[in-house]
């Protein structure tokens, strides 16, 4: 069983070790990308950030999803095959609290404004939508920790009834 994490807007750190006790792992592309270059395909000066070559991040996640118990973590989704996963669950957060979060990470101009459109015109959902089976997208509001903690308790409870069912 795999889940996708589309757009993680909490405390990671949280869902890894809820998830690890049900025997999950977790891939962050952020780790996989500072730990392989390889995996970049350039730096894209506008956006002031490398260029992920998808085409070599599933390669290199390809054996580690096979095995199962995985959670990919990552802002984008419309690239990883839909095999790899059994539901996805794409985070939302309201505008300011977003603006707010990103500005306080150092974003300015162009790509502080297309990560809120982003989120506005709920591209990520939409990628989601049109990349796997509608029944296994989800989106969970995360503006709040008591969005956090009801999210955490969700997810778990679903992998908690998946595990059950299929095991």
């Amino acid at each position: 069983m795999q889940l996708l994490h589309a757009k993680l807007c909490w405390d990671e750190t949280q869902i890894i070790y809820k998830t690890a006790k049900l025997g999950f792992t977790s891939a962050s592309l952020q780790d996989v990308d500072s730990s392989k270059g390889q995996l970049f395909d350039g730096f894209d000066e506008e956006y002031q950030c490398p260029i992920l070559d998808e085409d070599r991040v599933v390669d290199e996640l390809e054996d580690k999803i096979g095995d199962g118990g995985v959670i990919i973590d990552y802002h984008g989704c419309d690239f990883f095959p839909e095999r790899w996963f059994h539901i996805v669950f794409v985070l939302r957060t309201d505008n300011t609290s977003l603006y707010n979060r990103l500005e306080s990470r150092g974003y300015t101009g162009k790509k502080l404004q297309d990560n809120v459109q982003c989120e506005i015109f709920q591209t990520i959902y939409e990628e989601a939508m049109e990349a796997y089976k509608e029944e296994i997208v989800h989106q969970l509001p995360s503006n709040t920790p008591e969005d956090l903690e009801r999210n955490l308790e969700q997810i778990v409870q679903w992998i908690e009834q998946w595990m059950k069912d299929n095991n």
